[in-house]
């Protein structure tokens, strides 16, 4: 890849293996490319390290979307998911087992993936993109069985309350709904409560811990108590945030800026640690191995910022 292609990179998923030692991240070209993170975390490291063990072209549009299960990795390209064995790209085979396709209503239309997750009470994947549905389809036979209808523009997000089993997802349209075996198709409007119309409606990130939902996008993120369905607390950051996590007793987000924040749940904003790329895009903790217990954040840039401490960046993978 040449200096122009490297200079307008963009990462925008992640998803680590399921042993923790390795990192798949996609970018904007369509390429996929996985680090050991064993390597680049051992003290006798060296720049060598820091970049992919593996490089390889998974899409043709961008990679949006990257999940992990027991054994695959799963990555969304324009209109359709494939998924790779992980002990496979960990022997750099990189054939997919598999690719799929939505059940679109027109054939020519192919729109984009943003965003997946998995319910594991039924063992599917839940896929939300450009055409305003929620698409999901079940792991074991790889059939799509449902297509959960509600949005007026594309679905820019989409988590799984786990002990509900709800699907939640948020839209271009501005709104977060909520999908359940009990609520049915159920809207939630978070635009008019943190609305920021200098930023547009636009929800880009939803997560969920429990009873907690988290949110925002245009709109201020915010914490909500969804058995009251009602914000608790508004973060006052500027631009958009793209993506949060729960992590212990504090929020981290990432968005529009060079930075991770690190907020409390009750709204105060307590630090913001400095990164690499200019705007951010995805965020994930390593929570599948203990000795590789890292926050790793991508955006518009070919680094991958890693910290092995919340407080400062330790060093960076580099595409």
């Amino acid at each position: 890849m040449g200096p122009v292609e490297l200079l307008h990179m963009s990462v925008f998923s992640q998803s680590f293996s399921p042993c923790g030692r390795f990192l798949a991240a996609g970018n904007n070209y369509g390429e996929i490319a996985v680090f050991s993170l064993s390597a680049a975390l051992s003290p006798d490291s060296t720049a060598l390290n820091q970049k992919p063990v593996l490089t390889f072209t998974a899409h043709e549009g961008p990679v949006f979307s990257l999940l992990s299960t027991d054994c695959h990795l799963l990555s969304a390209g324009n209109g359709e998911i494939s998924a790779w064995s992980w002990s496979e790209l960990t022997k750099k085979n990189v054939k997919p087992l598999w690719t799929r396709r939505p059940n679109y209503k027109s054939s020519l239309e192919i729109p984009e993936i943003n965003s997946m997750t998995i319910n594991s009470r039924d063992n599917s994947l839940v896929v939300g993109g450009g055409d305003n549905n929620i698409h999901v389809m079940d792991l074991e036979n790889g059939v799509f069985k449902t297509v959960l209808q509600g949005h007026s523009d594309y679905v820019h997000c989409v988590t799984v309350r786990e002990r509900e089993a709800e699907i939640l997802s948020g839209g271009e349209d501005g709104a977060v709904r909520v999908w359940g075996e009990f609520t049915g198709n159920m809207g939630l409007c978070v635009f008019q409560v943190c609305a920021r119309p200098q930023y547009g409606k636009w929800i880009s990130c939803v997560t969920t811990d429990s009873d907690w939902m988290l949110c925002g996008g245009g709109p201020s993120l915010s914490l909500w108590h969804l058995r009251s369905l009602s914000p608790t607390s508004i973060f006052n950051l500027s631009g958009c945030q793209r993506q949060a996590a729960f992590h212990q007793d504090l929020i981290l987000t990432v968005g529009e800026g060079a930075f991770v924040s690190h907020c409390l749940l009750g709204g105060e904003v307590k630090a913001q640690i400095p990164c690499t790329p200019q705007s951010l895009n995805t965020l994930q903790l390593n929570n599948n191995s203990t000795e590789h217990r890292v926050l790793t954040v991508g955006g518009s840039s070919d680094h991958i910022d890693v910290f092995t401490n919340l407080s400062y960046r330790a060093f960076s993978l580099r595409f």
